[in-house]
């Protein structure tokens, strides 16, 4: 029911205090289509910021069903390896990922080069998918790996990514493993805020 939206709105309000900045450097990591990066352009150009805002994705066709969106907003598309980017040290203000850092084959690479790239007092967001727990997790998740494949598949007629996902959302890390994983990155300051009781969630820290 297009809740996804809300995530990615309250994300970018979250980092309001960067991206009204001047001369702010933004990296949407595994940006996709570019729903986070136009979130975030959204927020800044409300408040009179300007920031210059990347979007990274290791998928060319990815980037490619987003160009109409990043042309028009003036957001540069990078297709690049997010465990190797084409990015100096100390570069960015603010790095987000969007529902992409999961798919990553190697979290604590992933979480180095995102450190790596940060300027000092830099910021991280990692906004994904999680597993409630209690009877709500329960329902949940009966629903996630057993209703919404079938759903899923039945409108797109496509299989495979209704039933990568919620295998994808098994293997991710729990929330306090998952800020260990920061902590040993060396982010400071990591907290985790659930989204909708816990289906999805922010992960933040500080260089």
């Amino acid at each position: 029911m297009n809740v996804d939206r809300l995530w990615w709105r309250r994300t970018a309000r979250i980092f309001t205090h960067i991206l009204r900045r001047p001369n702010t450097q933004v990296l949407d990591l595994c940006a996709g289509t570019g729903d986070m990066a136009v979130a975030l352009h959204t927020l800044a150009a409300r408040q009179g910021g300007k920031p210059s805002i990347y979007a990274l994705d290791f998928s060319h066709q990815m980037l490619s069903h987003g160009l109409s969106k990043y042309a028009a907003r003036g957001i540069q598309p990078v297709e690049a390896d997010a465990l190797a980017l084409p990015i100096p040290d100390n570069r960015m203000d603010l790095v987000v990922s969007a529902f992409g850092f999961r798919n990553l084959a190697n979290y604590d690479a992933g979480l180095r080069e995102i450190f790596r790239v940060l300027k000092p007092g830099g910021e991280v967001g990692i906004l994904d998918f999680g597993e409630p727990g209690g009877l709500m997790g329960k329902l949940y998740a009966f629903y996630f790996r057993h209703i919404l494949p079938r759903v899923g598949t039945l409108i797109s007629g496509v299989r495979g990514p209704y039933e990568y996902l919620p295998a994808s959302v098994r293997k991710f890390p729990a929330p306090q493993q998952m800020l260990a994983r920061m902590e040993a990155a060396g982010f400071k300051n990591v907290s985790w805020t659930p989204y909708t009781f816990g289906i999805a969630g922010l992960y933040r820290g500080m260089k």
